[in-house]
């Protein structure tokens, strides 16, 4: 039985593990200086199940959560959770599997990190019961990977911090220039977005689930927003965000026209003879 993995294997998750089993294995692992382990209490779920996340970390480090970032068979982020340490070094969260995020099915990763790319750990879990996963889909097999401590919008990635919810969408919305952040809201919590200038710029408004907001802090770029639980949806809107690629190609495919009947208009008149 195994409940720990080191860096680079994903072997089974921990089947049925007691919290006092559990405990021990890690402890065992930790021993031989594995920086965080993490287990699940089993290795197959339906889609409208819980799945309780288990781990523990070696050392430490007050403040610093532990980030649970789940990838689906698609090779795309699922949903993304920041996990308090306790003292003793452990930490536990809940996924639920309910959701059109989770609807196919097939191997799912529960990856975490611990303040680095060497403080990582990953466990997979099986879902059954939804529907089947095809590579013939029209779904990218590639997907830009994003830090511990960012969220993908449109294939970029915006680095961020929660407590009290996770984050489990997000996209950037061309036609109101704004980033829309879907979120899952356990408590009341503090979102903090940190975009860069070429993603968004002049950043003036917050919405959340749809309405104007107050409790929000914009300095320059950073946007800190105090949501209340049940919250879904949060909006940051600014003057400017960076187009989607077809955009940029029907810009392109406009001035191109534009060009091209100008040209025609201007080589027709050379032709027109002058009396």
């Amino acid at each position: 039985m195994s409940s720990a993995y080191a860096a680079g294997e994903i072997p089974e998750a921990c089947v049925g593990c007691s919290m006092e089993d559990a405990k021990a294995t890690a402890n065992r692992m930790l021993q031989k200086a594995l920086p965080v382990s993490v287990w699940t209490d089993k290795a197959d779920y339906g889609h409208n199940d819980m799945i309780k996340v288990t781990g523990q970390v070696a050392n430490v480090a007050s403040g610093y959560p532990v980030t649970v970032t789940v990838v689906s068979p698609l090779n795309s982020i699922v949903t993304i959770d920041q996990v308090s340490v306790t003292q003793d070094g452990t930490f536990e969260t809940t996924l639920n599997t309910a959701g059109a995020m989770w609807k196919y099915d097939g191997t799912y990763t529960i990856k975490v990190n611990y303040g680095s790319t060497e403080k990582s750990n990953s466990a997979k879990v099986e879902l059954t019961g939804g529907e089947a996963y095809s590579p013939n889909y029209n779904t990218p097999t590639k997907t830009k990977q994003c830090g511990g401590n960012e969220f993908s919008a449109n294939g970029q990635c915006i680095p961020f911090t929660i407590s009290g919810g996770m984050v489990t969408g997000a996209s950037l919305n061309t036609n109101d220039n704004s980033i829309v952040i879907m979120i899952n809201a356990k408590n009341d919590g503090t979102l903090t977005v940190t975009p860069t200038k070429t993603t968004i710029d002049g950043i003036f408004m917050v919405l959340v689930d749809g309405q104007e907001w107050d409790d929000v802090e914009i300095v320059a770029n950073k946007v800190t927003v105090k949501f209340l639980a049940g919250a879904e949806k949060i909006e940051i809107i600014g003057t400017h965000v960076i187009p989607e690629f077809g955009t940029i190609a029907a810009m392109i495919l406009a001035v191109a026209i534009i060009s091209i009947i100008a040209v025609s208009a201007k080589s027709r008149l050379s032709i027109v003879p002058r009396y």
